[in-house]
């Protein structure tokens, strides 16, 4: 779709500036529309609001809704450098200038060339899609440059320990509710160690976390990209380090953004596989990913099926002797009643440092838990002394005897602690009204090529149907024999 420049004839001593742009855009139209404007020499602000239209359509059928965002003279291509911000559908307007920016928009310099808004019609009806966007330039003198203030990228640890965290936030800087203060309120209230900032394809969050970082909390920063074929978290990344989200699984280009987040020191993270709203779904397969969210907020039936999918990964890895993806869970929480740290993973990390904690996700040093009240201890143990951990490999002959160990603590009453190896669950214990206890188990090698642990409420229906109950906690695999 070919569109227009919009021209602006600033005149001396004109203090603002106004045009406005009207489209019309088909079912079938691009992912994204470039909206260019010529930006003249002196303006201070630029400010833009956008409406579209909302036609009623039939029942079953997807109506109108259009993101939006922007990037500056420096460039639109893929990847460019020009960015300067992204608020999706969450806001009708935003403002950028170089002391200070709508939440999801970059602070910075309204340097004179070509900016381009970005369309992004995610949705469009049968009837097609009318947009509004009005683009006001504030001349003047520009304001004290924004100074970011990054989080620091270690906080007081105890050494080699278990740390709780959630790697999947958002706030106002993207399509949350919470304020960062709020957020880290929540965070020190579900008594995590640290959090990892995730707003949807905008680092606008990265320069203010600085001020609410402490030395209780850990706070990292990254980016959740949300393209049309699913949607993927970049954990740990260099502060400031923005990846592109315009393209989808057909166009090839989702492997070079991986290699992009690992060059900026970050995990590359698939999140809700199965989430069953439009452009959620995981199409690009998990090549180059370090871990894939099996568990997001509440558990639910997509869990269900990301864990099955996950599962069925650990199985071909160990008989094709492939690399392992480890899993994790996040609370992709944006408003209350959403619970921070529902669920949280628990990293074993030398430290509470950005660093030692991605490579305990990375090696699978983790398990999962639905709260902080909920601990647990998992281990396989050899006939010869040998030992090992969660994420790690118990190497013992095909036919020595293994014995496989679970402390729980802080579950529900009656909760069941199941093991589960590649040939599915083989032993399933219950916890008794305390909602702690032991839970032993005993294979071989040759029977189970790993063994992991799973704590669940039980099924609400008694198990008539045949599927457990809700996850309370659940762990990476301990690997059993072999290399």
């Amino acid at each position: 779709m070919s569109v227009s420049t919009v021209e602006f004839a600033h005149a001396a001593g004109q203090a603002d500036e106004t045009e406005v742009v009207t489209g019309h855009l088909d079912t079938g139209a691009a992912d994204f529309v470039h909206l260019p404007v010529r930006v003249p020499a002196g303006v201070r602000e630029i400010a833009v609001s956008y409406t579209y239209d909302k036609p009623q359509v039939p029942q079953g059928t997807v109506g109108n809704a259009c993101d939006i965002g922007v990037f500056d003279q420096r460039g639109h291509e893929l990847g460019s450098e020009g960015f300067r911000g992204w608020s999706g559908g969450f806001r009708t307007q935003f403002a950028i200038s170089a002391s200070e920016a709508t939440p999801g928009y970059l602070p910075g310099p309204v340097d004179p060339g070509v900016w381009h808004i970005v369309l992004g019609p995610y949705t469009v009806a049968p009837q097609g899609m009318d947009y509004r966007v009005e683009i006001t330039l504030r001349y003047g003198e520009p304001g004290p440059a924004f100074t970011p203030n990054y989080p620091p990228q270690r906080a007081r640890g105890r050494g080699r320990a278990w740390y709780r965290g959630d790697c999947h936030l958002h706030t106002v800087y993207s399509d949350g509710r919470r304020t960062v203060p709020e957020l880290v309120a929540a965070a020190r209230a579900a008594e995590l160690d640290f959090i990892v900032s995730t707003e949807h394809n905008t680092t606008s969050s990265h320069g203010v976390l600085g001020d609410h970082a402490g030395p209780d909390l850990l706070i990292l920063t990254g980016e959740e990209i949300t393209t049309r074929n699913g949607h993927y978290l970049a954990l740990g990344t260099d502060p400031g380090e923005w990846i592109d989200w315009r393209y989808r699984a057909r166009d090839g280009q989702y492997s070079r953004h991986a290699r992009l987040i690992h060059r900026a020191g970050g995990l590359v993270v698939p999140a809700h596989p199965y989430c069953p709203f439009v452009a959620c779904q995981w199409k690009f397969g998990y090549d180059g990913a370090d871990a894939v969210e099996v568990w997001n907020g509440p558990w639910t039936v997509d869990d269900e099926l990301s864990l099955g999918e996950w599962d069925a990964m650990l199985v071909r890895s160990v008989r094709r002797g492939d690399d392992w993806i480890p899993a994790m869970g996040n609370s992709d929480a944006h408003r209350e009643p959403q619970v921070v740290g529902l669920p949280q993973t628990v990293v074993l990390a030398d430290d509470l440092e950005r660093h030692a904690l991605l490579a305990g996700i990375r090696a699978g040093r983790s398990w999962i838990a639905e709260s902080s009240s909920v601990d647990l201890g998992f281990s396989a143990a050899g006939g010869r002394g040998v030992h090992a951990g969660i994420g790690g490999r118990l190497r013992v002959r095909p036919s020595d005897p293994v014995t496989v160990r679970l402390d729980v603590s802080g579950a529900p009453a009656g909760a069941l602690v199941r093991f589960m190896t590649d040939e599915g669950q083989l032993s399933q214990t219950a916890l008794g009204a305390s909602g702690s206890g032991t839970a032993t188990w005993r294979t071989t090698a040759s029977c189970s090529a790993y063994v992991r642990a799973e704590v669940r409420r039980p099924p609400a229906d008694g198990g008539a149907s045949g599927l457990p109950g809700p996850m309370v906690a659940m762990t990476n695999p301990v690997f059993l024999g072999g290399r």
